[in-house]
């Protein structure tokens, strides 16, 4: 049978997540969005505004964040706040076509995005994305509420702290620390610690 899962979000971040969401055998009943004039979002009905998070009769559904994360970290950890301190159920999704080691951590609230490649001993926090084609090599780890974005390269032994943003098409060099709250830039080099 089926689980039955509400989306966070109804953009285009959603779109990416929705047939990875499906494939992992999910039946999505819905979105929420803050969008009070949007009614479907891809043939799916919009069930209200995260007020809906409180409504007992989702009560035995999944919630997943759909919310993309570009520069802004804070809306998709608020979300994932609310998630975890109303006690709802959230999931961590993996595409398939995901290369994943079996010695990897993945924490809930965390998608792994289509031909991603997560080597071995990495270990992925909370409400993070690893976006499509991103390479996460050994012994990584990333804090919770992080976004890789895609085609991302994180050397082994890279250490990323909470809510950091890693642009497209970025290479972190092996054995580098970055701190909570960076912004890596798109196609940025990263060969010196970001404290």
């Amino acid at each position: 049978m089926k689980k039955k899962i509400i989306l966070i979000g109804a953009g285009g971040h959603a779109k990416s997540c929705l047939e990875i969401i499906i494939e992992n055998n999910y039946d999505v009943v819905g979105f929420l969005d803050a969008n009070e004039k949007l009614k479907t979002f891809e043939n799916y009905k919009i069930l209200g505004n995260d007020k809906v998070l409180l409504d007992s009769k989702y009560n035995n559904h999944y919630f997943f964040i759909t919310i993309g994360q570009i520069k802004d970290y804070k809306k998709r950890l608020s979300i994932f706040k609310k998630i975890t301190n109303f006690h709802l159920k959230t999931c961590t999704i993996k595409s398939k076509s995901a290369l994943i080691s079996k010695k990897t951590t993945i924490g809930l609230g965390t998608i792994i995005m289509r031909q991603s490649i997560v080597n071995y001993n990495a270990n992925l926090g909370e409400n993070c994305i690893i976006n499509n084609k991103t390479l996460i090599e050994h012994d990584v780890d990333i804090g919770n509420n992080c976004h890789i974005s895609t085609g991302s390269i994180i050397n082994g032994g890279v250490k990323i702290g909470n809510n950091v943003f890693i642009g497209s098409g970025a290479i972190i060099k092996e054995g580098i620390s970055i701190n909570d709250n960076a912004i890596i830039p798109a196609n940025s080099f990263i060969k010196k610690n970001i404290l």
